[in-house]
């Protein structure tokens, strides 16, 4: 049996889901900027009311560890430590840009001569985002890129490559190759984790409780606020 808490926080989404045997049986999700500390607590009883789960029906509980949002991501792993600290629960973690990719995949049925190049904001011209074939095999790693005019002529070239996530619109003005397509539907969400979180539970891929934290990608920079004159 495989029935998953899936938490997704990384970016402007609050998304939570729950899964059994690798199928969504029940979602809550809030596009309402940054309140994720505040809402997913009530998001997650909220699934539990409706599946009429209980806790020891969860068999593990699977997080989107990033890249995202430095807050957005605390709040999520934050969250799912708490709870598999205090319920005995196995942690899975997601890569968040492969969650979107199976996500883009499945929401679209993309071939598998295709590419996915899912994208999350990271401010001005910079993502977060990675290369993926139609059959979500890596073509290029993770990375934090700063998006010019020739930036994914390599695989655009090559074939149809579908730009999605919250950080593909803005560059749509910018890559103007025909063979780049924008599907503005596709965003974050916790059923596009559910495919690796439930291989990795059947593989007993889980994390240190204890130590495990987001994958940032990129330091967080705070900045200092002005002193009043």
């Amino acid at each position: 049996m495989s029935t998953l808490l899936c938490i997704e926080t990384a970016t402007e989404i609050c998304s939570v889901c729950i899964s059994k045997e690798g199928k969504l049986i029940a979602i809550r999700e809030l596009n309402e900027g940054y309140t994720h500390a505040g809402r997913i607590t009530i998001l997650i009883q909220e699934l539990l009311n409706e599946t009429q789960l209980s806790w020891k029906d969860i068999d593990a509980i699977a997080v989107s560890k990033g890249p995202g949002s430095y807050t957005g991501l605390r709040v999520g792993v934050s969250t799912a430590k708490g709870l598999c600290y205090a319920l005995q629960k196995p942690l899975i973690a997601v890569n968040t840009l492969h969650a979107i990719a199976h996500h883009t995949k499945h929401y679209l049925a993309i071939q598998p001569d295709s590419m996915i190049v899912p994208m999350i904001d990271a401010r001005r011209m910079e993502v977060y985002c990675c290369v993926m074939n139609g059959a979500l095999e890596p073509l290029q790693p993770t990375e934090a890129h700063i998006v010019q005019t020739d930036s994914f002529d390599h695989w655009l070239n090559k074939g149809m490559v579908y730009f999605t996530g919250n950080g593909a619109a803005k560059c749509k003005e910018i890559l103007v190759h025909p063979n780049a397509i924008f599907p503005d539907e596709i965003l974050c969400t916790s059923k596009g984790m559910i495919p690796e979180a439930t291989q990795r539970f059947l593989q007993n891929e889980y994390e240190d409780v204890a130590y495990f934290v987001p994958y940032y990608l990129k330091s967080f920079v705070g900045t200092q606020p002005r002193k009043k004159v």
